[in-house]
């Protein structure tokens, strides 16, 4: 598509952002949100997390190194609705591109709109909180905006919306690859794979499942409508259930499955297996105004005071208080807003975080997660905030292999 064509972003509250068109000629409705990462743009395009959300980058010129091969996705193809952008970078600086960010939106269907004032679209969305929203780059359609806006105003939105039943795979599968030339130089020293996961697949993000075999585990993929009956004849030695789009609430098969599996076998959840698992306890999630979306969250350990820098993206929120009723123990909290982060039971081997600890690009500070959760598959027991931290100084402080590990995806 032709930069020059127009484009806009009609929100629910009437207001509406003109700019120029790239990527497809389509009309989409979802959830406007906005990411703060400086980079990463492929891997926050095919984070199936994003899907229902028309996502904003606060970074000014987005597309300059265009897109890499698929070791750069989180997932097949783009699962967001649209794509804003302030600029969209003339050219393509990167040996390893094989697309141009406009191409490859056109080539998925995915629309693009750039050249709006995207620090007040944020500044809108951090004071209202996350709008719905149409984004059109149809220009049959954009002769009537106030038609768009009523379509923005006709969708009924994320909460109780089941997005994991789109993202989710219909059939089980192995997962072999690991992080391979990404690897960073803790990582190479990789274990041997003593310890059998399967991953509940709720939207998983390819980074996570890479991780998890760097960890040295053998990887079983399984739909998020699989039975703990189904899930335990694969005899693993734990079990995690990963990140996806939307509001928990309504992915009850996922939460009465992770029910029937806590005391059974170790778990470990990330992002909305963070919030899945909260709801299996018994504790209660809520919406939160704009969510977090970005590369450069602060999160505090409760127990050491140590801080995190964390990958995250969530608009949902497990309530501390209904978590510590169920006898949950919160160890991680988010120094912008106070919200949990990560908690342990103690009676059972579970743990679980909010944010990314797989993040890239991005921080690294969390990926030690990975190590505790093999130790828990080994111990049995959930690890403390105080063995978390000593995991982490452990990875950073490691010495550094000879690189020559295997390239994965």
């Amino acid at each position: 598509m032709a930069i020059t064509t127009r484009a806009a972003l009609a929100l629910e509250d009437g207001s509406i952002f003109l700019g120029t068109a790239f990527g497809a000629s389509a009309t989409n409705v979802g959830e406007v949100v906005f990411n703060t990462s400086l980079m990463g743009y492929q891997e926050i395009l095919t984070d199936p997390s994003y899907n229902g959300q028309i996502v904003t980058m606060t970074y000014p010129q987005i597309g300059n190194y265009g897109i890499a091969d698929a070791t750069d996705a989180e997932s097949q193809c783009p699962q967001v609705q649209g794509f804003i952008i302030k600029e969209l970078s003339p050219i393509v600086s990167n040996f390893r591109a094989v697309d141009t960010l406009d191409q490859y939106l056109e080539r998925h269907g995915i629309p693009g709109l750039a050249g709006i004032d995207t620090r007040a679209l944020v500044r809108k969305l951090r004071t209202q909180g996350a709008l719905r929203g149409v984004i059109c780059t149809q220009e049959e359609m954009l002769a009537d905006l106030p038609a768009l806006v009523e379509k923005a105003k006709a969708w009924p939105g994320l909460v109780g919306l089941d997005l994991v039943e789109k993202v989710s795979p219909k059939s089980r599968s192995i997962w072999t690859l690991d992080k391979g030339q990404w690897a960073q130089d803790s990582d190479l020293h990789q274990p041997a794979a003593k310890y059998h996961v399967v991953a509940i697949d709720c939207g998983a993000k390819h980074n996570i499942l890479r991780n998890l075999v760097q960890s040295g585990c053998r990887v079983t993929v399984v739909p998020a409508k699989s039975t703990a009956d189904e899930i335990l004849s694969c005899q693993p030695d734990g079990v995690f259930v990963s990140n996806g789009p939307g509001d928990p609430e309504p992915i009850h098969y996922t939460q009465q499955t992770l029910k029937s599996l806590i005391g059974k076998k170790p778990i470990f959840g990330i992002c909305l297996g963070h919030q899945l698992l909260g709801l299996a306890l018994g504790a209660s999630t809520y919406k939160l105004k704009f969510g977090h979306r970005g590369g450069n969250q602060p999160v505090r350990n409760i127990s050491t005071g140590k801080v995190e820098i964390t990958s995250q993206n969530h608009g949902f929120a497990v309530s501390i208080d209904s978590l510590k009723n169920c006898g949950g123990e919160p160890t991680h909290m988010n120094l912008n807003d106070q919200t949990l982060e990560g908690f342990r039971m103690a009676a059972e081997p579970v743990f679980a975080v909010q944010y990314h600890p797989e993040a890239s690009p991005g921080p690294h500070d969390a990926t030690y997660l990975f190590d505790c959760f093999v130790s828990m598959m080994k111990s049995g027991r959930s690890p403390t905030a105080d063995e978390m931290a000593d995991a982490q100084h452990r990875r950073s402080n490691a010495t550094p292999a000879i690189a020559g590990g295997s390239v994965g995806g």
